[in-house]
């Protein structure tokens, strides 16, 4: 979680009062400001680091403008919507290309173009933050099958000190608790919201 810092130098103009409370205003927002943008960002469509992101800057922009919300938590939470709802509206304005046409033999790159790259990287950052917050042994069991070098189930039992016989009930309930957190957090496809 990240939230703005305010730095201060030898040549800045001298601070009045609400200065001095945005710290402590920007401290006390922060974890609403993360339990907000992870509620709204799946539906969105958009990263919640993305969603904090935009919501501070708009706070910043207000803090100076105008000073302080009257109601802080409440302006907040009708932030983060509004910033979701925005993302929504991208989101459904932007489609991508329906055949695109398959990268040229001969490219350069693992992948082929730098696009195909991007979103292979994409993926696999996606996957990987998912991993993380599977429960239990989960975590580690399925980073020992992601590995590169491919370990056979003997190897990935001895690693994880279990027997190789209750591996695969394991693994089964692992990829289906992932494959859940996964299309929980893949928004569905086509128009949200009520049907007029």
């Amino acid at each position: 979680m990240t939230t703005p810092e305010t730095t201060s130098t030898a040549s800045a103009p001298a601070t009045t009062p609400a200065d001095a409370e945005t710290p402590g205003l920007l401290a006390a927002l922060a974890p609403l400001l993360a339990a907000e943008s992870d509620a709204e960002a799946p539906a969105a469509g958009v990263d919640p680091g993305d969603l904090e992101q935009a919501v501070w800057l708009r706070l910043l922009e207000r803090l100076q403008e105008t000073g302080a919300p009257e109601r802080p938590a409440d302006w907040l939470r009708r932030a983060v919507r509004a910033e979701a709802r925005r993302a929504r509206r991208t989101t459904d304005r932007e489609r991508p290309y329906e055949d695109e046409p398959a990268p040229p033999p001969d490219t350069e790159g693992p992948h082929g173009s730098p696009e195909t790259s991007l979103l292979v990287a994409e993926r696999h950052r996606t996957l990987r933050a998912a991993v993380t917050r599977t429960p239990g042994r989960c975590p580690s069991l399925l980073t020992a099958m992601l590995d590169p070098q491919d370990p056979t189930y003997r190897e990935i039992a001895g690693e994880l000190g279990i027997s190789q016989g209750s591996l695969g009930p394991m693994r089964s309930r692992c990829l289906g608790c992932l494959r859940r957190m996964l299309a929980a957090e893949v928004p569905a496809p086509g128009r949200r919201g009520r049907v007029r």
